[in-house]
């Protein structure tokens, strides 16, 4: 009975190690969300301007031709751009991804297409290492406090890739970009996105607001492009790296907080099972010293 004590004892101390554990980590992705959702609201107006100069080029000039406009008659390999995060401890967030991920995959697989991955995050590579899988180049060690640095290297490695001769190796036709996306502090949701060929949609303008600026161009837009599109690419990764920060610190925080509730009820019910364990072995203890009382009095 008294191993029985010792081994609850080892488990409550166990468990509320681990219990600061959690709360720790709570209070540490709490306290970082904040400043990770204010740098997705200060990169939106930026992200959105390029956006709409983009757009405004695009479809102003009906005729413009440009490399990363153009998409290929028959398109035989893509590339996947995979942001997870470099470390766990956030429920489901990097597995989100992936599984995400692994569906594109098969998508293009599908329509005959290779596929060349691009991997941002420590698990990303490690799943992709698991499983003797190959990708091109890999980023880690920030996920959960992005330098646009990471972004224009990621850019740049793609890009080039793009603009390739279909013929030559390491071209690819096309560029998936997988993400979280943050929405609310409950919701973060794994999203996909072509960044190359651009794709301009026109949508039907129902405010004054919404119209596409005009723009005069000089020399001519292709050369405009030249310049735009680059910083345009390179907004739209660091966006999305911004948006899988504050996606990932969400995601860890409330693991934690999960994680340390059940730690809570695990020290409370390993508490009482220790306590009836103790009840036991007194109430065994009198009932040895009344059995020899009652031993020494019959003799």
């Amino acid at each position: 009975m008294g191993a029985q004590i010792r081994v609850y004892r080892q488990k409550i101390a166990s468990t509320t190690s681990m219990r600061k554990i959690f709360k720790a980590m709570e209070l540490i992705a709490t306290s970082r969300i904040g400043k990770a959702r204010a740098r997705v609201q200060a990169a939106l107006p930026y992200s959105n301007a390029i956006t709409r100069a983009v757009s405004a080029v695009a479809t102003q000039s009906a005729d413009v031709e440009h490399p990363l406009l153009e998409e290929a008659e028959t398109p035989q390999r893509a590339a996947v751009v995979i942001m997870a995060a470099d470390r766990g401890m956030a429920g489901a967030y990097s597995t989100s991804v992936l599984k995400r991920a692994e569906e594109l995959i098969e998508l293009l697989h599908s329509q005959g297409k290779e596929v060349d991955l691009f991997v941002y995050g420590r698990k990303a590579v490690a799943y992709l290492d698991f499983r003797d899988r190959p990708y091109v180049k890999a980023w880690t060690g920030n996920t959960d406090n992005p330098k646009f640095e990471t972004a224009r290297e990621i850019a740049a490695e793609v890009v080039a890739a793009f603009l390739k001769d279909q013929e030559e190796a390491g071209s690819v036709d096309e560029i998936h970009l997988v993400y979280t996306q943050f929405k609310s502090m409950v919701s973060q949701e794994p999203t996909v996105v072509r960044l190359l060929p651009l794709e301009v949609v026109e949508e039907e303008v129902t405010a004054e607001e919404d119209l596409l600026p005009l723009y005069e161009f000089e020399p001519t837009p292709e050369e405009v492009l030249d310049t735009l599109l680059p910083k345009y690419i390179e907004s739209r990764i660091f966006a999305a790296e911004l948006q899988a920060a504050a996606s990932e610190l969400a995601a860890r925080q409330r693991a934690m907080k999960s994680a340390g509730d059940n730690a809570s009820d695990l020290i409370k019910k390993y508490t009482l099972l220790r306590n009836n364990a103790r009840q036991a072995e007194i109430t065994q203890e009198l009932t040895e010293l009344i059995a020899g009382a009652d031993a020494l009095s019959a003799s």
